[in-house]
């Protein structure tokens, strides 16, 4: 019993302090992707899900920013990551699409780091996923934007031109013919 308790307790601290799912739906645009965090202090690991649906392809933004007024609430080991959801999150089947990707300073902004990325995406289930250890009152906010790319319209691009090509061609051999004819 005490082997059982020292493992469930050993496990505890081992967990994150927090960990949040934030769905930010189907499609998210800059208007419906926005998401929040208030990890505080200690370790966590967010996930924020998403849904693609249509496509093909999506081109997917996602970013996430941490101001720290305070230097009490800078993300320490702060990272982000995109995965493709199998099947539970974190259930161990999930594919790793990018990352782990460190945040880095923001280019304008002082007291302030930045962490983001974009890829080009199949229809699914993903989710980015935050990790990092807060101090004080630390937070984050962020945005994933999806953009569908429309795919390729019947015979267009370069095998369509050859073939648009291959057919005036002999309609006009064609017409050649029957006009000597």
């Amino acid at each position: 019993m005490k082997y059982l308790a020292g493992t469930a307790l050993a496990l505890l601290l081992t967990l994150p302090a927090h960990a949040a799912v934030i769905d930010v739906g189907v499609n998210p645009t800059s208007a419906t992707g926005t998401f929040n965090a208030a990890p505080g202090s200690g370790a966590f690991a967010d996930q924020v899900t998403f849904q693609l649906v249509g496509g093909p392809l999506f081109i997917t933004i996602a970013n996430a920013t941490n101001v720290f007024p305070n230097a009490t609430d800078f993300i320490t080991n702060w990272q982000a990551s995109v995965y493709q959801q199998v099947g539970a999150i974190g259930g161990g089947d999930d594919i790793l699409l990018f990352g782990p990707q460190a945040a880095s300073p923001c280019l304008l902004t002082p007291d302030c780091q930045q962490v983001g990325g974009s890829a080009l995406l199949n229809p699914g289930n993903y989710y980015a996923e935050f990790t990092g250890t807060g101090g004080g009152t630390s937070g984050y906010g962020g945005n994933i934007s999806t953009f569908a790319v429309p795919g390729p319209a019947l015979g267009a691009g370069l095998p369509g031109l050859l073939a648009l090509g291959g057919l005036l061609a002999w309609r006009r051999g064609k017409n050649r013919k029957s006009a000597t004819a």
